[in-house]
C-alpha cells in the first residue's frame, strides 16, 4: 500500500471533541459539581467506544475539572475556592506578562478590537449573560495573548482558566457591581498613550480585583 492512500486516524479527534464537549460542560455548570461521570454513558451518548472518552476524562482529572475516588467512580470536581484564589493569582500576572509584551506592537485594529470586546462585555453585563460576558472579557485579554506571540503564556493559562470561569458563572448574581468595563477603559487608554508598564499594571489589577469579589464569598458545595 502507498503511503498516499493511507486514511487520517480518526480516534485523536473523537478524543479531543469528547473532551472540548465535556470541559465546556463542566465550566458552564451544565454538569454540576460532583456528579458522576460514567464512562460508559457518556460513551453510548457520543455514540463512540469508551476509550477516547476515558482518555477525556483522564486529561479533564489532570487538570483539576474531574475527580475519582478508588473503585473507579469519577464525578466532576467540587467549586473550590482556595483553588480559584490562587489561580486568579497567577492568571494575573500572567496576563499583566501577555500586556507587557503586546503593547508596545499593538495596532489600530488591535485596538478596535479591544474596544469592540468591552462593548460586548457591557451588554452581557446589562443583559444578566454571563455566558457572553465571559467570552467578551475573554476575548478582550486575547487580544493581548495574540500581539504577544508567546504560546507558552497560553499554555501556562489553559490550566487555570477554567475554575475562574465556573466560579465565575455560579456567582455572577454577585457581579451587579462589577467595575470590570471601566477597568478596560483605563487599559485602553493607557495602551494608546504608549504607557506599557501601567497598562500591564492595570490587567493584573482587573483580575486581582476580579479574584477578590468572587472569593469574598463562602465556598460553593
Amino acid at each position: 500500500m502507498k503511503k498516499d492512500q493511507i486514511q487520517p486516524i480518526q480516534r485523536q479527534s473523537f478524543r479531543d471533541e469528547v473532551y472540548q464537549t465535556l470541559k465546556k460542560w463542566i465550566i458552564t455548570l451544565e454538569l454540576h459539581p460532583g456528579e458522576r461521570l460514567s464512562d460508559k454513558e457518556l460513551a453510548e451518548k457520543f455514540g463512540i467506544s469508551r476509550t477516547p472518552v476515558r482518555e477525556a476524562l483522564k486529561r479533564l482529572e489532570d487538570e483539576g475539572l474531574v475527580a475519582s475516588l478508588p473503585g473507579s467512580s469519577t464525578y466532576v470536581a467540587p467549586l473550590h475556592v482556595t483553588e480559584a484564589k490562587h489561580a486568579f493569582t497567577v492568571v494575573a500576572v500572567l496576563h499583566a506578562l501577555a500586556t507587557r509584551l503586546a503593547c508596545p506592537v499593538l495596532k489600530e485594529t488591535d485596538l478596535q478590537a479591544l474596544e469592540a470586546s468591552n462593548n460586548a462585555l457591557q451588554l452581557a453585563i446589562e443583559q444578566g449573560d454571563v455566558i457572553q460576558a465571559i467570552e467578551a472579557d475573554t476575548h478582550f485579554h486575547k487580544v493581548f495573548l495574540d500581539a504577544a506571540g508567546n504560546p507558552e503564556i497560553v499554555l501556562a493559562l489553559e490550566r487555570s482558566i477554567p475554575k475562574i470561569q465556573r466560579l465565575e458563572i455560579s456567582q455572577f448574581n454577585t457581579l451587579k457591581g462589577l467595575n470590570s468595563v471601566e477597568q478596560h477603559n483605563h487599559i485602553m487608554a493607557a495602551c494608546r498613550n504608549g504607557e506599557c508598564e501601567k497598562a500591564a499594571r492595570l490587567v493584573e489589577e482587573n483580575w486581582l480585583s476580579l479574584g477578590e469579589l468572587l472569593t469574598q464569598s463562602t465556598e460553593p458545595r
